[in-house]
């Protein structure tokens, strides 16, 4: 079925696919239909935890496109509670097309948990250091962009420890350290947005060398990071994902060196508390779509 076409009885799109349709869910039964649904907002590990644990039971097979944004679900329940589920994540999913089930999704491409692990480690051990690192640094610079960088870096550890979990973890473990990571990001985040205020208010001199030269030292982690990842980025989706969130990162980086050359140029402060509540702002947001995850 294609957008904006009719769709039968079974497919759930009308009524039935309600609340009584939510409530027999459980009782999935064998995969009937196969919907692909255009999902934004999915580009990071802890957002396939997010969507394993939210369809639970619904789903017979899933195939995640995570460079395309895009979701396949076998499913036997109507195609709306899948929606319905997936919607609730705040992802900005919708369906994309939707139909009779003519043969099993592939299975995912052969992996190698251990080099994953290995990697993911490493990943891991590289973005707590630059955490800590640019923690320290943004409070003696008194710089909002290299706290928030600091922040961005603790949430890529969190990504990383929720991806470790994915290597042949259930989704009940890594729904509970995506959980926990969550609410340590947003605690940090609002952290972040009083230290910005207080900044405002009673003013601040961030240090501009100490800015672009502790960002550059966080943009050279952020590509080994990203040539880690690289040779595991055909693999599992965790590793897709990995991926992708450290390719994003590089611009965080260079968004605090920018911000850094305009404070020396101008003398202004607001580019510093311009780009860490940009910084803080996006964390937090991820923060809250991982706590979205049901218990």
């Amino acid at each position: 079925m294609k957008e904006g076409a009719s769709c039968s009885a079974g497919c759930g799109c009308g009524p039935q696919g309600g609340a009584a349709a939510e409530a027999g869910a459980a009782a999935a039964g064998v995969a009937r239909f196969r919907s692909t649904f255009r999902v934004p907002g999915m580009d990071c590990p802890s957002e396939e935890v997010q969507i394993r644990a939210a369809l639970g039971g619904l789903a017979q097979g899933l195939r995640f496109d995570l460079p395309g944004r895009t979701l396949a679900v076998d499913h036997a329940v109507p195609v709306g509670v899948v929606l319905g589920r997936l919607q609730r994540l705040g992802m900005g999913a919708e369906l994309a097309d939707s139909g009779p089930v003519d043969a099993a999704l592939p299975p995912a491409p052969p992996s190698d948990p251990a080099a994953e692990r290995r990697s993911l480690r490493w990943l891991l051990a590289i973005n707590g250091a630059m955490f800590g690192v640019e923690v320290l640094a943004g409070w003696w610079a008194e710089s909002s962009g290299l706290l928030a960088d600091g922040l961005d870096m603790f949430a890529d550890a969190a990504v990383y420890g929720t991806a470790l979990y994915a290597v042949g973890r259930g989704v009940a473990a890594q729904g509970r350290a995506a959980r926990l990571a969550g609410w340590l990001q947003v605690v940090l985040a609002l952290g972040l947005f009083a230290q910005v205020a207080g900044h405002i208010l009673h003013g601040a001199a961030p240090l501009a060398g100490a800015m672009m030269g502790v960002s550059l030292l966080a943009l050279a982690a952020n590509v080994a990071c990203l040539l880690l990842v690289a040779r595991h980025r055909d693999g599992g989706a965790h590793m897709k994902a990995s991926y992708i969130f450290s390719a994003n990162d590089v611009l965080a980086n260079l968004g605090v060196i920018v911000a850094g050359a305009l404070v020396a140029w101008t003398g202004a402060q607001w580019p510093d508390w311009l780009i860490g509540s940009l910084i803080g702002a996006m964390v937090l947001a991820g923060a809250v779509r991982i706590l979205r995850l049901p218990a």
